[in-house]
């Protein structure tokens, strides 16, 4: 059992060390004409194996989180990170106090006791991450492969388990 916690700790830190200090994702749910993405602001919290996003209940991520939780993350600066999870709608004054700041007095024009706003927590269930390096390489190497023209395998990207 000990490895397991060592494992996931370390699958944990590995995500975290990836995505910090990227300020914007991209949260991807599924809608009844497929998926949808749409930027977010990424909340100053040290990754834990959750993902906190402020939003408000009139907004079509709202309705579609209550009708398929299931949603995809991604993060792009000199890495690439994409995390898949359960996404849940919290109402918790506290907790969304803890992350507003004023720019979303401006972006959600209301304020965190508002009950239309409301947090969405992804519980992360595994990630895919891409290292940053030289990217002109990578997108050679990831064409060549997609055209069959290089059959040897590469360590570009790996996956990750954080149940």
């Amino acid at each position: 059992m000990s490895n397991l916690n060592n494992s996931h700790q370390e699958a944990v830190e590995t995500v975290r060390d990836l995505i910090k200090g990227i300020d914007t994702a991209m949260l991807t749910t599924i809608s009844a004409e497929g998926l949808v993405s749409r930027p977010m602001k990424t909340q100053e919290v040290e990754f834990d194996g959750d993902l906190w996003f402020l939003t408000k209940k009139d907004t079509s991520k709202f309705e579609e989180i209550l009708h398929d939780p299931r949603v995809n993350v991604i993060y792009a600066d000199k890495s690439y990170v994409s995390i898949r999870g359960t996404a849940k709608l919290v109402q918790d004054v506290e907790k969304k106090k803890e992350f507003w700041n004023p720019g979303y007095d401006a972006f959600l024009q209301t304020s965190y006791d508002d009950p239309d706003v409301i947090l969405i927590r992804v519980q992360a269930e595994a990630a895919e991450y891409w290292k940053s390096g030289n990217l002109a390489e990578k997108v050679t190497y990831l064409f060549k492969r997609l055209t069959k023209q290089d059959t040897e395998q590469s360590n570009l990207n790996e996956t990750i388990d954080l149940k």
